[in-house]
């Protein structure tokens, strides 16, 4: 398998326009799948805020492919399992923008253990406090600045279904984040904005090389081969659902999650 992460500046994206006049705030948003949403987005017509941890290579890199495009975007550096961080990243999107319209939570964190008696309490709460409690913090601090017609959207994980022997606490989470989404969903319905998720099966990006490269050299090789396709997916190829979650005129849909996995069905 190709080991590069590829086509993640989207240069063969063709946008329509829709997100024109919106701004965007995607957590993670350095690289990987949140990169190409960032990216896709601002071409898209969106401002963009990302949200980063630490690698401001990464971000300085994405903002400036943005604006290659003709794109605007700001990054933040913050720790998302904190509460007061996530209210950071809001406020910053704010200060910034002065408006909120679309908040992609995609912030994650893995680590595998081949046996549960290996998760340690600090394991365990890490990947709840970024994939689920982040989630949380940054959809509280971002509501009393969305309208109707705004849009939330959750990546999850197909792991969430079908679960996954060696990434137990992250499956659990990930299942939690199902549940977070069809509930807020529920809840903000009145005001018109929609909560949906995307639940990738196998995408190639640099989260899977620093989880497993470690324990598993041949990573590259053997990762994504058990689905259909017979691949792992690539960042770009899930940045037109994320579009189509976020579109103004995708008025119908709320409380649900695309499953873009290559063929690998849930009750596989």
């Amino acid at each position: 398998m190709d080991k590069s992460f590829n086509n993640t500046d989207l240069e063969d994206y063709k946008e329509s326009g829709v997100l024109k006049g919106k701004v965007a705030l995607v957590t993670g948003g350095s690289s990987g799948i949140g990169r190409a949403v960032s990216i896709a987005y601002a071409k898209e017509g969106a401002k963009v805020v990302i949200g980063y941890l630490d690698d401001e290579e990464s971000a300085n890199e994405t903002i400036k492919v943005i604006e290659k495009y003709g794109g605007e975007a700001r990054a933040l550096n913050a720790d998302l399992s904190t509460s007061d961080n996530c209210n950071r990243l809001v406020q910053f999107a704010m200060d910034e923008f002065g408006q909120l319209d679309v908040v992609v939570n995609n912030a994650g964190f893995q680590y595998p253990q081949t046996s549960p008696l290996d998760i340690s309490d600090e394991q365990l709460l890490k990947t709840f406090q970024i994939k689920v409690f982040a989630m949380f913090y940054v959809t509280r601090a971002a509501l009393p600045h969305l309208k109707k017609g705004s849009r939330i959207i959750n990546t999850a994980s197909i792991n969430a279904y079908q679960g996954h022997s060696d990434l137990i606490d992250y499956a659990g989470a990930n299942g939690a984040i199902v549940s977070l989404t069809r509930s807020l969903a529920r809840r903000l319905v009145d005001q018109d904005i929609a909560v949906n998720g995307i639940a990738p099966g196998p995408i190639w990006t640099p989260l899977i090389t620093k989880t497993f490269e470690d324990i598993n050299p041949d990573v590259a090789e053997d990762f994504g081969k058990d689905v259909p396709v017979g691949r792992p997916g690539q960042p770009y190829e899930l940045a037109k659902a994320f579009v189509f979650l976020a579109d103004p005129q995708n008025s119908y849909m709320t409380g649900q999650f695309l499953h873009i996995n290559g063929g690998g069905y849930m009750s596989s």
